[in-house]
């Protein structure tokens, strides 16, 4: 978990109060500090880089937006792109298509042919997306995800890698597939899987690797196939916890390189951080707007909800939660923290120990950069925030918050209900 400094008792966020960000711009605000994520970039990137050739597919569904796809741009990563959105976004941001991968799941004809008109290399998820692809463009880069029979994850709704999920060609046809793609005029350049999200140690990401190992052995012995990488995928957690320990990135990158290097002729590995870059560089800045004591406990009643953040109602995850304009006190009383949407699992914290709340208070709820934004929604019609990007003491807004004139802009009423 990021630690904070403060001044004067105030949460300071890239040099900037964030009692100042929210007095500028707003509330609730997502608000990302560009330094820690060029940080988190390189320091994932070096682990590896340092063990074998390595390139970073920043799987951009974590956040997409577009100043943070630009940072990245300029720290030289590539992209891990599951739709034709995130294509589109990542290509406005100045990604050229041969840095980006393609990696959607049950993919419609539309979207793969229009993934491959603008000449973005494609993760092949099933054999008819390889076959429908063929009709398209079968001189398309591709690569191939397999189901290695090993998932991990924080939560069962995220891990991807198990037998039973919807991902990617089951293990036993994977060789399968390569030989029909080699028929078809394709020529695979690399091997990909994906454990889950979240995981925290070592060990999955190994039996992961020993599997890919393994298929790209069978590839060179009875196809003949040398593959260009092989992506191990993401999923690489963080310390949500104050009490947590990070992932030993020098660990895990000896550990899984050794394992390629020793028995495949792969020259480079590739990775698809998100959570990992993005998620605690971003913190979600939300006003108490009501207190309210009740017989079993004592409510925080916040205006960011839900529709703003979902991983605690959705997973049940945990967010460290602080007074953002009251840093150094102690705390006194314990609250849970909710917010304004018309359900009873609307809970952005429970049973936290916090100073003494009143109406105006700042609460920052920390390691909000990895679906957050790009998970929130206009649940009970409320407006999407804005999101600031701070850098050494200043702050710029990177997008405008909705109106309700956004909200209702695109909805029409037939003409004979005006009646």
């Amino acid at each position: 978990m990021r630690k904070f400094e403060s001044m004067d008792g105030q949460m300071l966020i890239g040099g900037v109060k964030a009692s100042e960000i929210v007095k500028k711009y707003g509330s609730p605000v997502y608000v990302t500090d560009e330094d820690a994520v060029r940080s988190n970039y390189r320091a994932v990137f070096n682990a590896f880089d340092r063990c074998m050739p390595t390139r970073i597919n920043y799987a951009c569904k974590a956040n997409t937006n577009l100043a943070i796809l630009r940072i990245l741009q300029q720290e030289g990563s590539s992209i891990d792109a599951v739709s034709i959105g995130e294509v589109e976004a990542c290509l406005r941001a100045g990604f050229t298509p041969d840095r980006i991968l393609y990696t959607g799941v049950n993919v419609s004809t539309p979207e793969l042919r229009a993934v491959a008109s603008l000449n973005v290399p494609i993760n092949i998820d099933s054999l008819s997306e390889l076959r429908r692809l063929a009709m398209i463009d079968p001189h398309l880069p591709i690569s191939f995800r397999v189901n290695p029979e090993v998932g991990a994850g924080h939560h069962e709704k995220v891990v991807t890698g198990a037998r039973s999920t919807k991902f990617g060609i089951p293990r036993d046809r994977i060789v399968e597939a390569y030989a029909e793609a080699v028929q078809l005029g394709f020529r695979p350049m690399g091997l990909h899987c994906h454990i889950g999200a979240g995981v925290q140690v070592v060990e999955p990401f190994v039996k992961a690797t020993e599997a890919l190992v393994s298929i790209v052995q069978s590839l060179e012995r009875d196809l003949g196939l040398h593959l260009d990488f092989v992506d191990i995928g993401g999923g690489i957690g963080i310390p949500y916890h104050p009490e947590d320990h990070a992932m030993d990135l020098d660990l895990l990158a000896r550990s899984i390189t050794s394992l390629i290097k020793e028995g495949t002729s792969v020259k480079r590995i590739v990775l698809e951080p998100g959570r990992y870059i993005i998620a605690d560089t971003t913190v979600l800045l939300t006003t108490v707007v009501d207190i309210k004591e009740t017989p079993d406990r004592t409510f925080a009643g916040v205006d960011a909800g839900f529709n703003t953040l979902v991983r605690p109602a959705f997973y049940g995850s945990f967010h460290h939660v602080a007074v953002a304009n009251k840093f150094d006190l102690p705390g006194e009383a314990t609250y849970d923290v909710v917010g304004p949407i018309c359900e009873s699992g609307d809970h952005l914290a429970k049973e936290r120990r916090l100073p003494r709340l009143g109406e105006g208070d700042i609460i920052c709820v920390y390691d909000a950069g990895a679906y957050g934004f790009s998970m929130a929604s206009n649940y009970n019609m409320r407006p999407l925030p804005r999101e600031v990007l701070v850098h050494k003491g200043t702050a710029n807004l990177i997008r405008e918050g909705q109106s309700m004139e956004d909200l209702l802009r695109d909805q029409r009423i037939p003409s004979r209900l005006m009646i």
